[in-house]
């Protein structure tokens, strides 16, 4: 059976407040715990009006207060970001906290746009080609303690395991030669999903983490009980790709009748484009859908990403996912 898990990227609803948004993550975390997911994960976006996530580790600690079994982790922490050492003392302090719980899903990209990415204080110029030299920074931090040398604590000896997310074959090289999971971003970037994954899997080199290859495919996913609810919970997600495209971000808006008359002719080829993958319909649909999907990329794992406006769609919706686990 296929592993489900959870990507939360802790949405400020339109009508909500940040405290909403960081209130309803541990309820989300709880709620995929009791329908059977493996994981819950988290992203780091910054200077998004819709996101609070900023503080990624944070959040994922409220995350792993609300449940006790799941695994909890960021996908992802976007290492240019930050000095390594930084990442091992958050990452090895939740290990402390949830031992045998903790993941590190690593990203290059800024995870936002490039003005908020100069105030973050890093080197942009080296930051994403220094991206392979951090991670192996990062796990020397992460491994066993040299007394003799600067150590990070918490951090050392805790062996958090890393992943690569990604969205490029750039990626899938990195991954297969550092011989550690592989997470696409499929969910808003399907066009290299398929290539991506073959030469991963053509180039895995074993590590000391990971002795084959292991591949994550990311998608959006809306359930409900029927096609037409669920086609109507989706509009938030398209028009917050479309007010992305247009440059006028704000709070994830809620659902409308049609996208009708809210997109032009460009704008609605290139957002369908870029959700191709996603999973939205009743539980007939979603399980075609699902199935497909796992046919075309044989996927160790989904990690689904929940658009929804609605804290009590959003929270049905997992469960309806996670019966749908069960039925492939």
């Amino acid at each position: 059976m296929t592993a489900f898990s959870i990507l939360d990227l802790c949405p400020i609803v339109e009508g909500g407040t940040v405290s909403d948004a960081l209130a309803a993550t541990p309820l989300m975390a709880k709620r995929a715990e009791d329908a059977g997911y493996t994981r819950f994960w988290l992203a780091e976006h910054h200077g998004m009006k819709g996101i609070a996530s900023a503080a990624t580790a944070l959040v994922i600690a409220e995350a792993g207060h609300a449940t006790s079994t799941i695994r909890i982790g960021s996908g992802g922490i976007m290492l240019p970001n930050h000095a390594p050492l930084v990442i091992a003392e958050q990452f090895g302090t939740l290990e402390a906290l949830f031992p045998g719980r903790v993941d590190l899903g690593l990203g290059r990209a800024p995870g936002t746009d490039m003005n908020t990415a100069r105030a973050l204080r890093r080197n942009l110029e080296s930051g994403a080609q220094s991206f392979p030299d951090d991670i192996l920074e990062l796990q020397h931090w992460l491994g066993e303690p040299d007394d003799t040398k600067l150590i990070a604590i918490p951090g050392a000896g805790s062996h958090v395991p890393l992943w690569i997310l990604g969205s490029s074959i750039y990626s899938a090289h990195l991954a297969a030669a550092l011989g550690l999971p592989y997470a696409f971003a499929s969910h808003f970037a399907p066009d290299m999903l398929l290539e991506a994954l073959e030469i991963y899997r053509d180039k895995f080199t074993p590590s000391a983490q990971l002795d084959k290859p292991f591949v994550m495919a990311a998608v959006m996913g809306v359930m409900a009980d029927t096609d037409d609810q669920a086609a109507h919970l989706f509009t938030t997600l398209q028009q917050t790709f479309v007010n992305m495209r247009r440059n006028t971000r704000g709070k994830m808006p809620p659902p409308i009748e049609t996208m009708d008359g809210y997109w032009n002719d460009m704008e609605k080829i290139n957002v369908e484009h870029m959700l191709r993958y996603a999973i939205v319909g009743g539980p007939e649909s979603a399980k075609a859908q699902m199935h497909d999907f796992i046919k075309a990329t044989k996927a160790d794992e989904i990690m689904i990403s929940m658009p929804i406006h609605s804290l009590d769609a959003r929270l049905k919706s997992v469960d309806l996912f996670g019966k749908l686990r069960e039925t492939l």
